[in-house]
């Protein structure tokens, strides 16, 4: 059994308890996971797609990896299922998978698959059939994105961390927002803080400068900043692969009163909102007060997207820039409960703001540190 640097065999071992009972729940008798947090949060090592690979964890007896012989070295230094199949390079897999099971009398039950994830495409699919022809095929839905939701003590840890990195890092980019400089310069800031406090190397996260509030996702760009630019830095540093997320913008120069006047009532509607994330609030409810109070402030007049969603593991090599296994929208009719993690934003009127949120037995706790103000390259240093 390899060694997981964060978690002890019984996380992992309570993992698959969990798996095991859900697949039975559903009446299957395997279930095969190929997304890469899937296969990372039940066995403790994922990889990227170069060649498929899957785990396979039946109802009743021994789950096993199958995956090219190139990665099984270190897959076996950090998995904590001890078998593992392996394939050549340009072996298909799928019919050596369908071999696994036929040995252990798993080829011709139910069977199960997440149709959702963006490994199992529908060639794949149709490849499953042809080596599988006597399996019940089933689509499982998102069962291992619906465990990962109630975070366990030792995966909090990691996200605590990543919210100080995120911190730390925060400062040193808005630091670099000056006059003369480029977003390019609080991206550096940034990615290096990443790796020398102990985050793993990446990207930093969207830099743009913009304006009204469509511009979270905009593109970093070579130009010089100027006096009355705003630089917005979402920042999204992993430690073995936990993410905390934090948002802030930054105003090259004096900023404009109606801006500092906009950036003080997002904040404020914001902490209204994030006060609501108890244990059995409605999601829609949590959103409504954010949604509701920034179009009645007259910050925006629509608001066209969700106001926060899932935080938790991202693989390396995931194709998911964010979690959407729970959003914040008006028809969000899910209740919250202990251990889920949140990123929590908004954006209006030429500022954006948002932190990472842990629902606790108590309220919600705010991991992220810094204050929801509008910054500057001054206030940074």
């Amino acid at each position: 059994m390899g060694a997981h640097p964060a978690f002890a065999p019984a996380e992992f071992a309570d993992r698959l308890r969990r798996t095991r009972a859900a697949l039975a729940a559903r009446g299957v008798a395997v279930g095969i996971f190929d997304e890469c947090e899937s296969m990372a949060w039940l066995t403790g090592y994922g990889n990227s797609e170069n060649r498929w690979r899957c785990v396979v964890v039946p109802v009743e007896g021994e789950p096993f990896i199958l995956i090219r012989a190139l990665d099984a070295a270190p897959c076996r230094e950090r998995s904590a299922v001890t078998e593992i199949g392996t394939f050549l390079d340009w072996e298909a897999p799928l019919p050596i998978l369908a071999r696994m099971l036929a040995e252990r009398g798993w080829a011709e039950g139910p069977v199960g698959f997440d149709y959702g994830s963006p490994s199992f495409t529908a060639r794949r699919f149709a490849q499953a059939q042809a080596a599988l022809p006597r399996a019940r095929i089933t689509d499982l839905g998102p069962l291992v994105a619906e465990l990962r939701l109630i975070k366990s003590a030792a995966e909090i840890a990691l996200i605590r961390t990543a919210a100080g990195i995120a911190d730390a890092a925060l400062r040193r980019a808005a630091a670099a927002c000056r006059a003369g400089g480029s977003q390019r310069d609080a991206a550096l800031a940034a990615t290096a803080a990443f790796i020398e406090l102990g985050a793993e190397p990446g990207a930093p996260g969207p830099i743009s400068a913009g304006r009204g509030w469509d511009f979270l996702h905009g593109h970093m760009t070579e130009a010089a900043l100027a006096p009355g630019d705003v630089v917005h830095i979402e920042l999204i540093p992993r430690v073995l692969g936990y993410s905390a997320r934090i948002m802030r913008c930054v105003a090259v120069g004096e900023p404009a009163p109606a801006l500092a006047e906009a950036a003080a009532t997002l904040a404020a509607l914001q902490d209204r909102q994030i006060a609501a994330m108890r244990p059995g609030a409605v999601a829609r409810d949590v959103d409504r007060i954010l949604r509701e109070g920034v179009v009645a402030a007259g910050l925006r007049e629509r608001f066209d997207n969700i106001t926060g969603y899932t935080l938790g593991f991202y693989s390396h090599a995931t194709t998911h820039t964010s979690d959407f296994t729970r959003i914040f929208h008006p028809e969000a009719a899910w209740r919250l409960e202990p251990g889920m993690v949140f990123h929590i934003y908004a954006s209006a009127a030429g500022v954006s703001f948002s932190e990472t949120v842990l629902v606790t037995e108590s309220g919600p706790e705010i991991l992220t540190r810094t204050p929801r103000t509008l910054l500057s390259a001054g206030d940074a240093t």
